[in-house]
């Protein structure tokens, strides 16, 4: 995909991933602190995955100790495991568009990239975020579609084979009122038999940009309402990621808008079967921020924002929904992302920050920064940028999912 900028654009993004896990998925394991990441080079070489030590305690603190090369211009996206945390896979905006990664372990026991398989996705293009169900089935979203101006769509896969399935597709020109355009953050409620996506932006950044999101039923694939998520139907807010709240967390639908800079929250109807309208329930704005990017949930009831502009992460109570109690600001880089929680040598609870979207203006760092999640204090920050010639796309644990809830 040819990314191309226009002053005002914006970006897709991120990962994902499965369901609820905890984080330090297998704590035995001498890695806890080695992180994989996608990468895009900045010198004309392929982009790729590589496994990053993150602990600042560490004496290899920063240090690239494996690295698996996609291809150029294949800008590998969002990695995620399967349910079971058996297989790894990454999403990519071009090449192949989904890679099925296999990970070893060197004679200490350290995480090594040994080869990534490309995944047939048929007609359709730019790949972004995946959701795997317990049925065996995996859903990913294809922000490009199958190229036109105002495409989109769904592609379903069998977890065993990597076969697709099912393209799901609803042209905005078919049904403007119910319809998917330029899908970018997907989640899912298996229980209720939901699913969401986002409508996001058009993969060149210019062409097109979207306000809503829309719900379908995850075993027909009907599509039964597609939402307002902006001030406007004029005002186009692109909202990137969504979560739908589910198990022991309320009952609510979450989103972020990459150009409003909001969350938007749309609470679950048990009569009809579906959520009402969203309505915005923290702007951006009226604390200097911009572009909110990645929502993570832990199981305190603690919701992680980040917002690229200016690249920070706010902390949220969310045990009284549909009021959101900001708890802490954590200072991160331009271009705040992509997420990982884990612990030090030390203990220190610590989240990592990966400080980077598509390259865009000022929003582009390259960095990740860890920061204490306690004290708030930034322990170190790992400058890709300038140390390896490279940004960093998205992060994940070599564990397993380093995050309880994403999407």
């Amino acid at each position: 995909m040819k990314l191309s900028l226009n002053s005002v654009l914006v970006c897709i993004t991120l990962v994902i991933l499965v369901s609820c896990q905890n984080d330090n998925h297998y704590p035995d394991h001498p890695h806890d602190s080695s992180f994989y990441i996608d990468y895009r080079s900045l010198k004309g070489l392929p982009d790729g995955i590589a496994v990053i030590e993150l602990d600042p305690e560490a004496p290899n603190f920063g240090n690239i100790s494996s690295k698996l090369e996609l291809g150029i211009g294949v800008l590998p996206h969002h990695i995620y495991y399967n349910q079971n945390a058996n297989k790894m896979f990454t999403t990519a905006l071009g090449g192949s568009y989904l890679y099925e990664v296999k990970t070893g372990q060197d004679q200490n026991g350290q995480p090594i990239l040994l080869n990534a398989t490309p995944v047939d996705t048929g007609e359709n293009t730019v790949g972004e975020n995946l959701f795997f169900t317990n049925d065996g089935r995996y859903f990913m979203t294809f922000m490009g579609g199958a190229g036109g101006p105002k495409d989109g769509s769904i592609g379903v896969f069998n977890a065993a084979n990597n076969k697709l399935i099912k393209t799901i597709k609803a042209p905005i020109q078919t049904n403007p009122n119910k319809f998917i355009m330029y899908p970018h953050g997907i989640s899912i409620n298996e229980e209720k038999g939901l699913m969401m996506v986002s409508s996001t932006i058009h993969p060149d950044l210019t062409t097109g940009m979207g306000n809503t999101c829309t719900l379908l039923d995850l075993n027909t694939y009907e599509i039964k309402e597609t939402y307002q998520v902006a001030d406007s139907p004029t005002d186009l807010s692109a909202p990137v990621e969504v979560l739908l709240l589910r198990g022991k967390f309320p009952q609510y639908a979450l989103a972020t808008t990459m150009l409003g800079g909001d969350i938007w929250i749309a609470p679950y109807n048990t009569t009809t079967k579906k959520y009402d309208a969203f309505t915005k329930i923290f702007d951006g704005s009226t604390k200097g921020l911009g572009w909110a990017l990645e929502m993570y949930i832990d199981d305190t009831n603690k919701l992680y924002v980040s917002f690229a502009e200016p690249g920070k992460v706010l902390v949220f109570d969310i045990n009284n929904l549909p009021q959101l109690k900001l708890l802490k600001t954590l200072d991160a880089d331009k271009g705040a992302h992509h997420m990982a929680f884990f612990k030090t040598k030390s203990g220190k609870e610590v989240v990592a920050v990966q400080n980077n979207l598509l390259d865009l203006p000022n929003l582009n760092s390259g960095t990740i920064s860890i920061i204490d999640i306690n004290t708030e204090k930034k322990l170190g920050t790992v400058d890709l940028r300038n140390k390896y010639g490279i940004l960093p796309e998205s992060i994940e644990g070599t564990n397993g999912p380093s995050n309880y809830m994403h999407h």
